[in-house]
Order: structure tokens, then sequence, then C-alpha cells
């Protein structure tokens, strides 16, 4: 992802409320489209291509984006408008630039303690998701401690009345991002109403990057699936509130039904159209794997940590300029597939898929189920780990316990090759596992043995084989094995009008090969 130390900006301090630190305060920096993380540099549009090169006479010309496909239901212009009248939806956050407050709650014992961790390695990544958003930055980080992390103001009564005084004494702030997974929403009301600005919790300001760069229809539509539980969520609040409040039950005038009992059927009524769409987009998607089965491409799915170099790497395999790295959080939302060649000059399809993130609540990846779907149905999965970033080993453990949720299955789950990319950043680097393979995708280092290791990996999953097939010149066995399998070597034999042919070949097109030319 990036290193801690390119994380944490010059001239910004952590500060702990409690201990009578003054916290070093940073000015808003300029707004531009897309904000990158402090580490920029590595990868951009003119990154480096690898030595690979696409074979895209075999995968119809062209990078492909799973979910494209040209069926189109009867109609089409219905379902089309439904979709865009679905999307039509207020942002949960305010556009605009937000001068941000982050607060990290540190619990120093007890079972809440976090694992494989460190707070200031949390404040780096909570600091790089304001970051990736355009116009937001961070005026202040305040590290607080708490013994108490369930309770509903979180912190302590000192801590918080010390962090209370901190926040509106700032009048530069503008929002409050409390870095904990979710806030409920009375937790949430009483901790505006407290510091007297907008609080955030890291999913909702996941949901709205995810929303700020979602870019297909596909996208769009699970990020507003997405959207559903903390809209349902909030809606449960107000009712509680107003039943509080003692404003009794305002019907509207002949539909029998409360102004909360239209949102709550509107809201449900929503969520179906959107499961609807969704499952729309899902059989095209299955359409698209069906014609890559006719044709026996090899599927890798590429799978990693967010911004751990998955797209670098797929781009330096493939020499595919569409692949278009940027260091940024959740920068690739749409799975898209490349094709690349292995040294036996076998084509493979590699698929750059959502980057996965510590913390991330299930709901959000569940809401993706239509996409990373091609995960479980690939040969082969690829896991792309960031070795540079401090926190690599607690990465991994998010990535296999995201892959493990999504009940993909166990012959696929032990077969994962996993890669340790950004070796330039480590230097005299081994991997401790000798099964992994050390890389640079940004330097090209490595790539040789990857590829040769993802080759034999494939060639198990699918169960390839390689034979030496005795055919006559005068027929179209040649051409019909270099249309249909992977062709090494030939050897002539002139006198007898034949030749030897060595051949990575599927069992079933050897099937195949049998039936049209036995003997």
């Amino acid at each position: 992802m990036w290193a801690l130390r390119a994380a944490v900006r010059p001239g910004l301090r952590l500060s702990r409320v409690g201990r009578g630190r003054l916290v070093s305060r940073a000015a808003p920096p300029p707004p531009c489209p897309v904000r990158a993380l402090a580490a920029t540099g590595r990868y951009g549009p003119g990154g480096r291509e690898g030595p690979g090169s696409a074979e895209r006479s075999k995968a119809n010309g062209r990078t492909t984006r799973a979910g494209e496909d040209k069926e189109e239901p009867e109609d089409e212009g219905e379902e089309e408008e439904e979709e865009e009248e679905l999307l039509r939806s207020d942002p949960l956050l305010p556009a605009g630039t937000q001068r941000v407050c982050l607060v990290h709650p540190e619990v120093k014992w007890g079972p809440g303690k976090p694992q494989l961790t460190r707070a200031e390695w949390q404040v780096a990544e909570a600091r790089a998701l304001v970051h990736t958003l355009a116009g937001w930055s961070v005026v202040e980080t305040m590290v607080v401690s708490t013994k108490t992390p369930e309770r509903k103001l979180i912190f302590g009564k000192g801590n918080f009345e010390h962090l209370t005084e901190r926040i509106r004494g700032s009048p530069e702030i503008t929002c409050v991002f409390l870095n904990v997974e979710r806030l409920s929403p009375p937790t949430k009301k009483e901790l505006e109403a407290a510091w007297g600005v907008r609080v955030l919790d890291r999913f909702t300001v996941v949901l709205h990057i995810f929303r700020c760069h979602a870019r297909t229809k596909e996208a769009r539509l699970q990020v507003a699936l997405a959207e559903i539980p903390l809209l349902r969520s909030n809606l449960k609040h107000d009712a509680a509130v107003s039943d509080r409040g003692g404003g009794g039950s305002r019907y509207i005038m002949g539909s029998g039904e409360s102004f909360l009992q239209l949102r709550q059927r509107l809201l449900r009524e929503k969520e179906v159209k959107l499961r609807r769409a969704l499952e729309r987009l899902r059989r095209k998607r299955q359409l698209l794997r069906r014609q890559r089965a006719k044709r026996e491409f090899p599927v890798v799915a590429v799978v990693g940590y967010t911004n751990c170099g998955k797209t670098t790497l797929i781009r330096a395999l493939t020499g595919d300029e569409a692949a278009q790295p940027r260091d940024q959080l959740f920068a690739t939302l749409d799975i898209t597939a490349h094709a690349g060649s292995l040294p036996s000059r076998m084509t493979v399809l590699y698929m750059d898929t959502i980057g996965f993130l510590s913390q991330l609540p299930h709901g959000l990846i569940e809401s993706f189920s239509a996409t990373l779907e091609d995960v479980a149905h690939s040969d082969l999965i690829v896991h792309v780990r960031d070795v540079s970033h401090p926190e690599t080993e607690l990465q991994k453990v998010s990535v296999l316990s995201a892959l493990q949720g999504l009940g993909l299955p166990a012959p696929l789950l032990d077969s994962v090759v996993e890669v340790h990319n950004k070796v330039d950043l480590v230097p005299g680097y081994r991997p401790p596992d000798p099964s992994a393979v050390a890389v640079s995708a940004l330097l090209g280092q490595g790539l040789e043995e990857l590829r040769v290791g993802l080759e034999e990996a494939v060639l198990r999953a699918t169960g390839r084989q390689v034979l030496t097939l005795h055919i006559k010149l005068a027929g179209p066995q040649l051409s019909w094995l270099y249309e249909e399998a992977t062709v090494q070597q030939v050897d002539v034999l002139p006198e007898a009008g034949a030749a030897h042919v060595k051949v990575i070949i599927s069992n079933s097109a050897y099937g195949k090969f049998r039936k049209l030319f036995p003997g």
C-alpha cells in the first residue's frame, strides 16, 4: 500500500489527549481532481510496462470489462430507465472541501486490543482514506486512549471532555473522522451534538470513496445496495426519536400508512429493484464466463489488499496499456480481464479485482458479490502483497479472511499463489515462505520466475497436459492444434510427410482431437 514514512506527512505529529501536548496543524492542500497518497511517483498512467505481451487475437482483440455483453433483453429500454432512476440519489456525504479532525481510539489492553498492528499504522491508513477523496484534508490528528470502546460515547468522561474542548476550540474543523468500523445512529447523533460538527465512521468514509470511484453502472448499483443498511439504520433511529418525542403517528391522507411506514416501504422496494438489476448483470457475467470456457482460456484472479500493486503487476505481465495503475485506495471497483501469455505461449486471462481492507464490513463485501463472483469461477488465485508495508501480515490475514467469507471452493483456496510485491523498497528481501515469489512489478524484477510458477500452477489447476503428437502435414491437424491448443514445438519429418508436435492441451480438447483425427 504505502510505507509509513510516506503516509505520515512532515509537519504533522500524532498527539495523545490527556498528556498536555499541542497538536501541529497542516494547512489544507489546494483542491485537485484526485488526491493521491503521500507516496506518489511509484505508479502512474505512464508506469513502466513489463516484458509480457498480450495475445489479443485470442481474447477478441481487446481488454474486456467483466459484465459487458452484446446480448440485451427485449425490454432493455425499461430496464435502463429503472436502473438510472435507482441511481438518482443524493450522496451520503456533502460534496466539496472537508477539513477533517482524525480521532483514533487506542485500546492498549484487554480483549479489544487489536493484534498485529499499532496505533500509528492504523492512523496512517485512516489518513490515507481521507486523502483519497478530492478536496479532503486532515488538519488535526488525535490518538485518544480508551478502556471502554464498546460504551456509547467510546471514551471515558475525562478524555471525552478534553476531546470535546479541543474540537469545539478549532473552528477550521468541518467534520470528525472517528476511526472505528461502525457507529450506531444514537452514538453518532450524540457525538455530533457534543462536538458541533458531522461525525463519520470508517464504513461511511469507505462507502463514500466507493461512490466517488464507481464508474460503471454495475459498480454504482452495488454501491447503492451497500448504502441500504445505513439508510435503514438511520430510519429506525429517526422512528425511535419520533416515538419518544410524542409526535404521534402522522398518516398520509387516504393511504393508511404513516410517513415513516411509507419511507420504509420505499426503501424495501428500492432494495428489491437493486437486487433485480444486479441479478441481470450477474446473468450477463455468467454468459461471458461460458464464452470464455468454450475458448478454454485459463482465468487467473489477482487479489490483494487495496493499493498493493495488483494493476501494476497485471500491466507488467501483459503489457496491456488499458491497465492503468493509480497510487490510490480503491482505485479499482470493477473487474477487468487482461490477456497475457506464459513461457509456453499459453494464453491466460488475468482478472483485476477490487482491493480489500481491514475492518471492512461484511455487508459491503456482500454488496459486491456480483463482481467478486469472477474470483470464485477462476482457475487460480494470485494473492499480491505489499511487503514494504509495516502491516503486511495483518493485510494478509484480512485478505484471506475476506476470501474465506466468499465461500470459495477449498481446492481454489489451497492453491493460492502468493506474490510479494514492492521488494525494491526492502533491500535484500527474501520471502520467508519458499513457495512465495518476490517481485517488483514497477521495475520488472522477478517476473520471469513468476511466469514460470504461474504456468506450473495453471497446468495443475486446469488439468492440462503436455503431449507430443504425431500428425500428417497434408491434413488439417496442425492448423487445428494451433487453434485449439498451445503448440510449443514442431519437428518436421520431411521423408514421412509428418511431424512431431509438442502441445499443451486440455483434456476436452484432446478428446476432440482424437475424435476428429482417429488413428
